[in-house]
């Protein structure tokens, strides 16, 4: 906790249209799995693990691996390795604390969200089947852009998939700041939590609100619209 603040701010309601959450870091915490997996494709390819480690988190590994060996960086070998993540490395995650009660509220109340991530669709449909996490009906994965986060048009596609795309009312959840860039170049409110990167990258990145985690958040429909109450935010 940085010396300047602290994690006190008095509960505040704001409202969107619609919400979007990044999934790793933000829903998951699957470092654990991450590092182990990115150790093993780092000795197939002959590179320093922790080199890769450095700058893979918040992007797409196809994204990491052109960096380092371009014939790799296709969705048939990213689907193939990340899909094998929760299969080998299922007991290494563990859901991000607060997010099986917000997945779960977001669905029943029928509020408009959806998940954009960096990770392919076999990596999350794992990790949601794994740890038994409700499913969102809008999914949008790293295959379904050309550019991945920081590029916001991941955010702008789930915008659509939520039939929002006339408004600029929606909320993102993010933890790296890649996506915090993502989600404020597509011009929405970003909400970041403290799972994964130092307050104050979140700060610099440009997240609007900062807390510890998804305990700090409770939502609601309300008139077709998503209503949040924000607990313990930075100040």
């Amino acid at each position: 906790m940085a010396a300047s603040g602290s994690f006190s701010a008095p509960p505040q309601t704001l409202t969107f249209d619609g919400l979007l959450s990044d999934f790793d870091g933000t829903i998951v915490d699957s470092t654990d799995a991450i590092i182990k997996h990115w150790h093993k494709i780092g000795a197939e390819l002959g590179v320093d693990p922790a080199t890769i480690l450095a700058t893979s988190h918040g992007r797409r590994s196809i994204d990491t691996l052109q960096l380092y060996d371009p014939s790799k960086a296709n969705w048939e070998y990213v689907s193939y390795v990340e899909g094998l993540i929760p299969k080998e490395y299922g007991s290494d995650a563990v859901e991000i604390p607060g997010a099986r009660a917000i997945l779960a509220t977001l669905e029943e109340s029928g509020a408009p969200w959806g998940v954009v991530t960096s990770g392919t669709r076999a990596l999350i449909d794992g990790w949601l089947g794994v740890l038994k996490l409700t499913h969102p009906e809008i999914l949008v994965t790293a295959e379904d852009v050309e550019l991945g986060k920081p590029d916001p048009r991941c955010y702008l596609l789930g915008r659509k998939k939520l039939n929002l795309e006339h408004s600029s009312s929606l909320v993102v959840l993010e933890d790296a700041p890649s996506g915090i860039r993502a989600g404020k170049a597509a011009g929405f409110t970003v909400i970041a939590l403290t799972t994964t990167h130092k307050l104050d990258q979140l700060k610099e990145a440009g997240a609007d609100v900062i807390v510890e985690d998804l305990r700090s958040i409770s939502v609601k429909n309300v008139g077709g619209r998503v209503q949040l109450e924000i607990r313990n935010a930075f100040q």
